[in-house]
């Protein structure tokens, strides 16, 4: 049984809430109070400048587990999406379930690089609306190592949660090479008709990388009645071109000073992609 669309919204825009260093990582500085200080400040730049949804996701935590995190881990992650929900609330919005409100942010929880079953627990008791996995179905080589989708555990975990949190897959996921021989729209197809994923993400090579077009295409091509996101660099000037191909975006580093990942949100920029959306026929 699938999960009910997380948004009601045509071409919705979810923005990036990238955390610092949690406890346990190699780079975590010291305090959690300043991790949820700026994931808070981060949330509310991207609720006042108008986004869909805001997916929270464990960006500091470099180098990454290949598959399960540990507990603390998990127990910041939720601590932060607390955080992130009274930005939002700062920014004068609410934060929508599955209830259709359009108005309303739609949270999403990636915990990377692959911890589904993490990521769905911490969206099933926050609330959050969806989660975004890695690799979903066959297996990738990344710098972790080579990464197995794990969708019969994912769904049969999520039967047992409340909320029904939204999958949306990656195919042929960044920072990864696929195997030897495997096509994108085998993989696509696959993501959807045997991993029974509510939506697939596209990207580009890394964080930040344009979504080469003609790879949109043919997942289109492959999947042409499930919903499409573009996963990585968006921006105002390709958003048309993206969005006549995708149903909607998932965007970090572009709303960042600078298009850097790694720098706080700058409410400009979000204002100027959300406008940009929001303009298109």
């Amino acid at each position: 049984m699938s999960a009910p669309p997380p948004f009601s919204v045509r071409r919705p825009v979810v923005g990036m809430v990238h955390l610092d260093a949690l406890p346990g990582a190699p780079r975590f500085a010291g305090s959690m109070d300043a991790v949820l200080d700026r994931a808070r400040s981060d949330a509310e730049a991207l609720a006042a400048g108008g986004v869909d949804g805001v997916m929270i996701e464990n960006f500091g935590d470099v180098p990454f587990f290949a598959d399960r995190v540990p507990a603390e881990t998990i127990a910041a992650m939720t601590l932060a999406v607390a955080a992130v929900r009274e930005g939002i609330a700062a920014a004068g919005r609410a934060v929508g379930g599955s209830d259709g409100s359009p108005a309303a942010v739609r949270l999403g929880i990636n915990v990377l690089r692959n911890d589904a079953r993490a990521a769905l627990a911490i969206a099933s008791v926050t609330g959050a609306a969806f989660v975004r996995v890695n690799v979903h179905t066959g297996e990738m080589h990344t710098d972790q190592g080579t990464i197995t989708g794990r969708a019969a555990e994912s769904l049969r975990a999520r039967t047992s949660l409340p909320g029904r949190p939204a999958i949306l897959a990656d195919v042929f996921v960044k920072h990864a090479t696929p195997p030897a021989g495997a096509r994108i729209e085998d993989a696509a197809r696959d993501l959807v008709e045997r991993g029974l994923a509510d939506g697939v993400i596209v990207s580009g090579s890394g964080t930040g990388a344009a979504t080469p077009i003609d790879r949109l295409r043919a997942v289109r091509g492959a999947i042409p009645d499930a919903p499409i996101w573009v996963g990585s660099g968006a921006d105002p000037d390709t958003v048309e071109a993206l969005l006549a191909v995708a149903d909607g975006l998932i965007v970090g580093s572009a709303l960042k000073r600078g298009g850097r990942a790694s720098e706080p949100v700058d409410p400009d920029r979000v204002r100027a992609l959300v406008e940009r959306v929001r303009a298109l026929a």
